[in-house]
């Protein structure tokens, strides 16, 4: 079932010929053995596509036609797994956040997970341009024994181009609820010279990148805090992992912005215990 996704407000300090606007809705049950999409709406540049799946879960990636964003820009990806559903959606390529002229660049993803059912929510990395404003949300809501886990990732700069993040705004917000209880809150603020912010060592020791691995992996901190300790591709970044509430918590941090991609691929397919969709590997 495919139908126009929901407006989004936009900017109304910016006129309507530079703005975007424009998202997703998902919506997956269960269909016998496998989990079937049941509902797909799509609006602006933004559209969902279904890669064969050779088991029983779903996959969905998601596409930005227009390229990046800029300010003034709004996403929303809204994502709903049924009873008993199993599904991982990702992106097709890293998301661009471009210099902005003043005015926040807009990203939100809501998410809902019934009972029995599991999600991976598994997009690529976010790529900060200097100059860029982002302000991003991730809301969850989980059954009591859904399964879940997310990854979000952000590049300060193209390292590869020799790009830094020198001035900008980064405001990004978790929210977690299991059966509607808040277990999981994070804000992250970085303001103004981030680049000159993020060689504090308190705060990233000259860091390019960061990654946040959120999952319900109950019992299993010991075992990645091995992983983190003995693996070789955890020795040019500065990894951590936490438990709290039934959830782990896995951050990590590198001036490497390949060598961080590295590590999270390996990680990854430790806590999910099967390969990364194809588009991580283009």
């Amino acid at each position: 079932m495919y139908a126009p996704a929901l407006p989004l407000p936009v900017d109304p300090l910016l006129p309507d010929y530079v703005r975007a606007s424009g998202g997703v809705r998902l919506r997956f049950g269960a269909v016998g053995a496998r989990t079937m999409r049941l509902e797909v709406a799509e609006s602006g540049g933004y559209r969902a596509r279904f890669p064969t799946s050779h088991d029983g879960r779903c996959e969905a990636v998601l596409i930005n036609t227009a390229g990046g964003m800029a300010g003034g820009d709004r996403a929303r990806t809204q994502i709903a797994l049924d009873p008993g559903a199993h599904a991982v959606v990702t992106t097709q390529a890293a998301e661009k956040i471009y210099r902005s002229q003043g005015s926040d660049t807009h990203v939100d993803t809501e998410i809902a997970v019934a009972s029995g059912a599991d999600l991976a929510w598994l997009p690529q990395e976010t790529i900060l341009f200097s100059g860029a404003r982002l302000a991003r949300s991730l809301s969850v809501d989980l059954a009591a024994d859904s399964r879940f886990i997310a990854c979000e990732t952000l590049y300060f700069g193209r390292a590869a181009m020799g790009e830094t993040l020198l001035h900008g705004s980064l405001r990004d917000r978790w929210r977690i609820r299991r059966e509607g209880r808040l277990v999981f809150a994070e804000d992250l603020r970085l303001e103004g010279a981030i680049e000159e912010t993020l060689r504090r060592k308190a705060v990233g020791q000259g860091a390019r990148a960061v990654s946040t691995v959120l999952a319900t992996s109950p019992g299993r901190l010991d075992e990645i805090r091995a992983i983190l300790a003995e693996e070789t591709a955890f020795v040019d970044v500065e990894a951590a992992a936490g438990a709290h509430e039934g959830f782990l918590l896995v951050r990590l941090l590198g001036g490497d912005a390949q060598a961080l991609r590295r590590a999270l691929v390996m990680l990854l397919g430790h806590l999910t215990q099967r390969a990364l969709p194809r588009t991580w590997s283009i």
